[in-house]
């Protein structure tokens, strides 16, 4: 009889363990899947703007042709983002970005005609829209980076990432130059 009993301990003891275990994997299997999604949102606002910049760009080619080296920077900026292939390099590539547009609309402002255009400030507002789109969905994600990064780093859950190979998560950072403000000076041609 003691026999039985002491099997059927051990047997509540496993099944508690194995569940357990379930209990973490599944949780990091669930953080995992919401940096996943949280990074889909931002993929989807870069694209939204890569899409837009095009445009942006030949509104302002119009007006400004001679500002060449601004609309370069622009569309290899573009270009750069749509080849990012990890979000440190979508933020790389969004910062420089976000660089290159800070520049452009300071380049209009020397152009009354083209602030006054309506496909431009059309343009611009969409740009501001989406902007603002994609801080929330950059906050948003390094929530769940935060969350996810914390499972795999804490005890016990870290035990279970390691054995299941749970990556900790990369953040969407800026880099320290695109929190600085641009400097743009007119010279003679």
């Amino acid at each position: 009889m003691s026999l039985v009993i002491t099997l059927i301990v051990i047997a509540v003891v496993v099944v508690a363990i194995v569940a357990w275990v379930i209990g973490i994997y599944n949780g990091l299997a669930r953080a995992r899947i919401r940096v996943k999604e949280a990074w889909s949102g931002i993929d989807v606002q870069l694209k939204r703007r890569s899409s837009l910049i095009p445009n942006l760009v030949e509104t302002v080619k119009g007006y400004a042709a001679h500002e060449k080296e601004v609309l370069e920077n622009v569309t290899r900026a573009r270009a750069m983002l749509d080849r990012a292939a990890t979000p440190g390099q979508a933020a790389q590539a969004d910062n420089m970005l976000t660089g290159a547009l800070r520049s452009l609309f300071a380049v209009a402002e020397a152009y009354p005609d083209l602030k006054a255009n309506t496909n431009f400030l059309e343009l611009q507002r969409e740009l501001t829209d989406t902007e603002d789109k994609i801080a929330y969905s950059r906050q948003f994600y390094n929530g769940n980076v935060r969350v996810y990064n914390e499972k795999t780093a804490t005890v016990p859950s870290s035990i279970i990432a390691g054995m299941f190979h749970f990556e900790p998560a990369e953040f969407y950072e800026a880099e320290e130059a695109a929190r600085e403000d641009v400097k743009v000076s007119f010279g003679t041609n």
